[in-house]
């Protein structure tokens, strides 16, 4: 579904992923893992449009997207949750889950697709006509990836779903991660820095270490593995 070949990417005089390649087969959740500043937000960027390649390409569904706008990948599919969640504070949890359908025309969809939301995370429905800004951390997290799902993605990309959230709404957002993949089939590329939830729920993996691909593999054999216990699982 999504190839990455040789992906180099600078911000100005700053080399930031130096030739990362990575594959995501259609209906799987894989997984990148790694320290602060490894490049795992940056490969996410690259993929969503926002940064441009200074070399390498991203082959989607058989199509090279490394040069094309974010508003035309996000068209064909691609959706990212961006880390710190970016929702619009003075919007309502509903009026924040119909940015998301900007580009969808099918009423009937938009509605079936925001009750599943719903269901999803009832505490969105609870609290749908109050001001996203005034929702806790794991709240806004679940708006974000309802926001996400209403721009009907193929593949989803989350970007430290964990990030600043009660241990309790962590398991309970991934516990909905692993639903929505199971239940709709989308594939799903997951950044996040506990290494521990990402390789439980994912199949595959990447280790990132300083802009490149220092280990990959199916997720419970890089959970085994003597190097990445510990550097990342605090073994």
């Amino acid at each position: 579904m999504l190839s990455v070949e040789n992906l180099h990417i600078s911000y100005g005089a700053i080399k930031a992923l130096h030739g990362v390649s990575l594959k995501v087969a259609e209906g799987s959740i894989v997984t990148l893992i790694g320290a602060n500043g490894a490049g795992k937000s940056t490969t996410l960027r690259a993929l969503s449009g926002l940064v441009k390649p200074v070399a390498g390409s991203i082959t989607y569904n058989g199509k090279d997207i490394s040069r094309i706008p974010a508003n035309k990948i996000v068209a064909a599919g691609l959706c990212h949750v961006p880390e710190g969640r970016m929702i619009f504070a003075n919007l309502t949890v509903h009026e924040n889950l119909l940015m998301g359908a900007y580009l969808q025309r099918e009423r009937k969809w938009i509605a079936a697709q925001t009750e599943y939301i719903f269901s999803l995370f009832p505490r969105l429905k609870e609290r749908a006509s109050q001001a996203a800004g005034t929702l806790s951390g794991g709240e806004q997290q679940m708006l974000a990836i309802g926001r996400a799902l209403l721009g009907r993605p193929k593949l989803l990309m989350l970007d430290e779903p964990s990030l600043g959230i009660a241990p309790l709404l962590v398991k309970s957002i991934f516990e909905r991660i692993v639903e929505i993949n199971r239940e709709q089939g989308l594939t799903i590329l997951l950044v996040e820095q506990n290494a521990n939830l990402a390789l439980d729920v994912s199949s595959y993996a990447y280790v990132l270490e300083t802009g490149k691909v220092l280990l990959e593999g199916p997720s419970a054999e890089l959970k085994a593995n003597p190097e990445v216990q510990a550097a990342y699982l605090g073994a």
